[in-house]
């Protein structure tokens, strides 16, 4: 009992491919769970930016002129941040900062005079169409 059988043959290696595809698969899915979790953070920071801009043209609208020096301080700023790519509000801005220019680094200002205020009316509703 001790011959060897001739039919029996030796075992065979047998390529097995299946983990470099789970890998690959494992890869696609992680890709694609990546891709959608950017679109969700990206659609969530544009709602954060557009609602910092509700917040901070609503306090431009309601700027209380009784303190011009503070009130022309608090225009330069707010309309920095909602100056945003548009051309014609940085103009607007630009024109906006030079009118108030003669609010600002004094001890005393003056009171706001009507092209003030129309420069600033022109800024907030300008501002409010690119809204």
């Amino acid at each position: 009992m001790n011959e060897d059988i001739s039919d029996i043959k030796p075992l065979l290696e047998i390529e097995d491919s299946s983990f470099t595809i789970f890998i690959i698969v494992v890869f696609i899915f992680a890709s694609i769970a990546l891709f959608l979790l950017y679109i969700f953070i990206k659609s969530l920071w544009l709602k954060r930016s557009k609602n910092r801009k509700k917040i901070a043209f609503k306090e431009l609208e309601n700027i209380d002129w009784s303190n011009t020096k503070e009130a022309s301080y608090k225009i330069s700023k707010l309309g920095k941040e909602l100056m945003g790519e548009d051309r014609r509000i940085a103009e607007i801005y630009e024109q906006t900062l030079s009118v108030l220019e003669r609010y600002k680094y004094k001890k005393e200002s003056p009171q706001v005079d009507d092209e003030t205020l129309k420069q600033y009316n022109l800024l907030v509703h300008v501002i409010h169409e690119s809204l």
